[in-house]
């Protein structure tokens, strides 16, 4: 192989640049490979760089911070090899073997696959928050050697360290900025250096699940939440401090998010202020989530293995203060227990695990802990089976807070319609924080109209969208955060309206936000556009559409009821 080439790209490069040089790595293996198994390829050798970079670079600050306290350099190397001065900054000991500059320089051999599972193993036994999570898959029948050194020598020209976080913008909606990161860290101490070099990585992780959330297909769904509907989840919630729990945690974003929301509020001094706990049941997704969140800094309790929550909960005694969370839409092969405790408002049937998620979820609230659940839209109003009882059971219960109907196309990997649900154990009170009275009250927010077409079948909540959400609920709540922006609830037509328990009840607890929100006050004249009136009005047609066949599915089940 001839020698790598040097990237003639001049300083550091921009987000988008690193993202689409990062790309290039998939591509290496698209053709030997499904998207599922170049997965955990790129992934793997990403953080087996970022980790590399990150030791070099502390390394020579250690390096630095020895010759200027006048310490001769023959000495430096007790220092240099001194775990502790690694690992109490943050950064993982990252053993010889499995430095990327001794891989690099075998990247053209035939036994680069072997020598890369050795330094995926070498990194586990000395980062014991690591066992069991990198992949060892690089040596197998099948795999493509040559393209493997290519793939290791393209990632030679990305590195994650050295880059300014401070002077990146915002994303744009598409998630795509492309603003320069600025100059080295030079100057910057070891922890925010280190902070910021994970930022990058992070940033870079995230985009590389969605792309190949994307490339799965359906699958992909499996492992991966829309980041603005994570966004939207963890905004309305707002979790500060506390236990953070996700039962069907994926890949990890909802935690990261969280802390993202805690950086963001309080500085980077609180990012400990939230404790989080998962479970996940598929071992590579599981493995992907530990990655994740060693990536973010995060210390997190997802389990020693990957386990099936309903068959065996691995955080028994757990009581968490917020519950984020995506299960599964519609599950229908579900480990199902007719005694189990966890079915306090109903047993679930066999054939769909919503509510079973719905009951799991409430029974690991905490005395004022609340949650936000994605889930189907059939949750909202479906009777068969014992579901509208469950359903009913819940609001008199007094503990479903809000519920927002989604917009279409957020999920690219279905094409199922979803809503959220939010749960309060308390809705005077969030943990020590007092709110506004709303027991006996439920809000609904109908948000079908809102987001983004990103393209022609992806949309997404802007960020003018979160906010016109969460403040509508944090109003609601009397959240400190809305009393600080001078913000006070109002029903609006068309988009929220508060509602008793009582006039649930007449609707036969169905949760359907349209049902509530009525129609919005259009001021409608003559000289509207023809193209607005056109999208206007199919944007109500619809609306009738799903509420006829809503009641047609209905009334077919009360026939069959009568039948039976």
């Amino acid at each position: 192989m001839p020698p790598r080439r040097k990237s003639a790209q001049a300083g550091p490069p921009t987000m988008a640049q690193l993202r689409e040089t990062l790309w290039k790595t998939a591509d290496k293996l698209r053709g030997s490979m499904d998207a599922a198994q170049y997965k955990d390829f790129v992934l793997g050798l990403i953080f087996l760089k970022y980790v590399s970079d990150a030791f070099a670079e502390r390394r020579e600050q250690i390096r630095q911070d020895v010759l200027a306290d006048g310490i001769d350099e023959s000495r430096a190397e007790e220092f240099l090899d001194d775990v502790d001065e690694y690992t109490g900054q943050g950064v993982f000991w990252v053993p010889g073997q499995a430095r990327w500059e001794h891989i690099a320089a075998s990247a053209g051999s035939a036994g680069i696959g072997e020598l890369l599972n050795a330094a995926m193993d070498a990194v586990m036994r000395t980062n014991p928050a690591l066992t069991g999570v990198l992949p060892r898959i690089f040596n197998g029948e099948g795999v493509d050697q040559h393209r493997l050194g290519e793939l290791v020598d393209l990632l030679g020209d990305a590195r994650f360290t050295g880059h300014r976080a401070t002077e990146r913008p915002a994303p744009t909606p598409t998630g795509e900025d492309g603003a320069l990161f600025g100059e080295s860290t030079a100057g910057v101490p070891t922890e925010a250096a280190t902070r910021l070099a994970r930022d990058v990585l992070g940033e870079v992780y995230e985009y590389f699940l969605e792309r190949f959330a994307r490339a799965e297909g359906r699958r992909g769904g499996e492992f991966y939440t829309p980041a603005s509907v994570v966004r939207l989840l963890v905004e309305v919630l707002e979790p500060y401090e506390g236990r953070v729990y996700d039962p069907c945690c994926g890949s990890g974003g909802m935690f990261v998010q969280a802390e993202k929301f805690v950086v963001a509020h309080r500085g980077l001094t609180h990012s400990g202020d939230i404790a989080v706990y998962g479970q996940e049941s598929n071992e590579r997704t599981w493995r992907l989530a530990k990655m994740n969140l060693a990536i973010h800094g995060i210390t997190g309790d997802l389990s020693t293995r990957w386990d099936d929550t309903f068959r065996n909960d691995r955080h028994p005694d757990l009581r968490a203060d917020f519950i984020l969370a995506n299960p599964p839409f519609n599950m229908s092969d579900w480990a199902r227990t007719v005694d189990d405790q966890r079915w306090r408002y109903g047993t679930p049937p066999a054939g769909n695990a919503n509510f079973a998620w719905l009951q799991h979820i409430i029974a690991k609230l905490g005395s004022r802990g609340t949650a936000g659940v994605v889930m189907a839209n059939g949750s909202m109003s479906s009777r068969q089976s014992g579901e509208g009882e469950i359903r009913a059971a819940l609001v008199e219960a007094d503990l479903v807070a809000c519920m927002i109907a989604l917009p279409p196309q957020l999920f690219r990997t279905t094409q199922i319609p979803a809503c959220l649900w939010f749960f309060a154990k308390d809705k005077g009170q969030l943990g020590a924080r007092r709110l506004a009275e709303r027991r006996g009250e439920t809000l609904f927010i109908d948000a079908r109209d809102m987001g983004t077409m990103i393209d022609r079948t992806e949309r997404i909540l802007t960020d003018g969208d979160l906010e016109k959400i969460t403040d509508t609920y944090r109003a609601w709540r009397g959240a400190k955060s809305a009393r600080d922006k001078g913000l006070a609830y109002e029903n609006i037509p068309g988009f929220c309206y508060s509602a008793s328990t009582e006039e649930i009840r007449t609707h036969d607890h169905v949760l359907t936000p349209g049902r509530y929100v009525g129609a919005a006050e259009a001021d409608i004249s003559h000289d509207e556009p023809m193209a607005e009136k056109i999208e206007r009005l199919a944007k109500e047609l619809f609306i009738h559409f799903e509420e006829s066949a809503r009641l047609e599915k209905e009334v077919r089940s009360q026939l069959e009821r009568l039948d039976a």
